[in-house]
């Protein structure tokens, strides 16, 4: 895959996802797709279970991308995620593409947090949230903002 083919296909599984049209979201994957969230433990093997738990997701998300990098058939994908609009929470998000389509996705989410007072003198500022490159600054139910 190259990046501008993965770029659309995640910016049309965020764009129907938590709301709007789960059939169309998991058109980016193969039936047999595996989908994994080792926080909390959750695989979901095929693309109907997948499909199946987001119809019934009592929030509505918004994402907001950050970046995608990779190459291949291995891609990242890192961002924030809000869940009815609070605050927002970070992801990555790991995909495994076989041919054009996910046949494996790892989630991570993190809650963000300040950084410790003590380890200031080997940071330095620049992790900022701001989006790379040129993923839109945030997708709500249906629509690219």
């Amino acid at each position: 895959m190259r990046y501008d083919e993965v770029r659309e296909l995640l910016l049309r599984h965020w764009t129907y996802t938590g709301g709007p049209n789960e059939a169309k979201a998991s058109e980016i994957y193969h039936e047999d797709a595996i989908l994994e969230f080792p926080q909390s433990e959750e695989r979901f093997r095929g693309k109907a279970n997948i499909q199946g738990w987001r119809e019934q997701y009592p929030a509505r998300l918004d994402f907001e991308p950050r970046e995608i990098r990779g190459s291949g058939d291995f891609w990242i994908g890192e961002g924030r995620l809000l869940y009815d609009g609070a605050d927002p929470v970070h992801f990555v998000k790991i995909l495994e593409f076989r041919g054009d389509l996910v046949q494996r996705e790892t989630i991570y989410t993190s809650e963000p947090f300040p950084a410790p007072e003590w380890r200031s003198l080997w940071a330095e500022e620049g992790a900022a949230w701001v989006p790379q490159g040129d993923l839109p600054a945030h997708i709500r139910g249906g629509s690219l903002q």
